[in-house]
């Protein structure tokens, strides 16, 4: 595993582009709250109180791509790569507490008690939703700039930090377009439900977002095993091997963003002695480690069957052969 002194350029990119989120969402977030407060906007201020979240989440995600490269230690041999995947779920947490419960809040409270805004505060409003829709596009398209150039959503969306990046993102973009559109239906028409309801479904919106997020990020954190491709590469390679009988188990997990235990059970055809045991077991592991490059973590149970077992297995009858 890296050293947090050496960042890959992959995770270098991916700050550069939580970087730019979060310059964008800090200024954003005054801007709407400035905007909110002259125009006493629902909407507006539950847009704010979602650069805020988006803000404080890329301070997550930035931890998160800091933390995640420490190396393997005595209290965690197995590294720190799901460090990326804990501060990704306190990102989604984020979102939902202060994006969608705040919108919710601010939707009910103008249900309730009306809205008094005045012509410059409508003024006001527009023209934060208008800067703030063209720094949220231009966020947006950096990120999706590099998902890209990290081999399209199969790729880029792997990462968690990029894909919370993404969503924030775009989701800001749709919620800036749902109180422009609740700002001006309550502008034509003097009715604040419409601001009202654009209040709400910024807050639906968000609740749904966080709760995509959250869903990834504790599969990843609970021990999600390794890409079906790369599993069967593993099997593959493990059942072509002419010391091995059959594979009786193969398990894998994701210990980070580009690393994976690979845990196997294998029985050996007979005759094989416990030095050349060995030597099977070194050389299938850096077989492995060579076909499947996220394997960093290998661990062989090897037995031999009995003379019983033996007489009726696969390459006992010939149903396989050796590589």
């Amino acid at each position: 595993m890296s050293s947090p002194s050496k960042e890959p350029k992959a995770d270098h990119r991916t700050r550069v582009t939580v970087l730019v989120a979060l310059a964008a969402n800090l200024v954003i977030a005054v801007a709407k709250a400035v905007g909110g407060l002259l125009a006493q906007s629902p909407a507006l201020l539950s847009e704010a109180a979602h650069s805020v979240a988006d803000s404080m989440n890329e301070v997550f995600l930035l931890a998160a791509l800091r933390r995640s490269r420490r190396p393997a230690d005595a209290r965690h041999p197995f590294g720190y790569g799901k460090e990326r995947f804990f501060w990704s779920l306190l990102a989604a947490v984020g979102i939902f507490v202060m994006g969608g419960c705040f919108s919710f809040f601010q939707g009910f409270e103008a249900l309730r008690g009306g809205g008094e805004e005045k012509f410059t505060g409508y003024v006001a409003g527009m023209v934060v939703l208008g800067v703030a829709f063209v720094a949220e596009g231009l966020s947006l398209l950096r990120a999706l700039y590099q998902v890209r150039r990290q081999g399209g959503a199969a790729g880029g969306l792997r990462d968690p930090a990029l894909r919370t990046v993404v969503a924030e993102d775009g989701t800001a973009v749709v919620g800036v377009t749902l109180a422009f559109a609740g700002m001006a239906l309550h502008m034509v028409t003097g009715q604040v439900v419409w601001e009202a309801s654009a209040s709400l479904a910024i807050g639906a919106l968000l609740v749904y977002v966080a709760f995509r997020l959250g869903r990834d990020a504790r599969d990843q954190l609970i021990g999600e095993a390794a890409d079906p491709e790369a599993a069967a590469r593993i099997r593959a390679l493990l059942e072509a091997q002419p010391e091995i009988d059959s594979v009786e188990a193969l398990l894998t997990m994701k210990t980070g963003l580009e690393t994976a235990l690979v845990a196997a059970r294998v029985d050996l055809v007979p005759g094989i002695d416990s030095e050349q045991v060995e030597e099977v077991a070194v050389r299938i592991k850096r077989s492995i480690a060579r076909t499947v490059a996220e394997a960093d973590q290998i661990f062989l149970d090897v037995t031999e069957r009995s003379a019983r077992e033996a007489e009726e297995s696969p390459a006992a009858t010939g149903e396989r052969g050796g590589a």
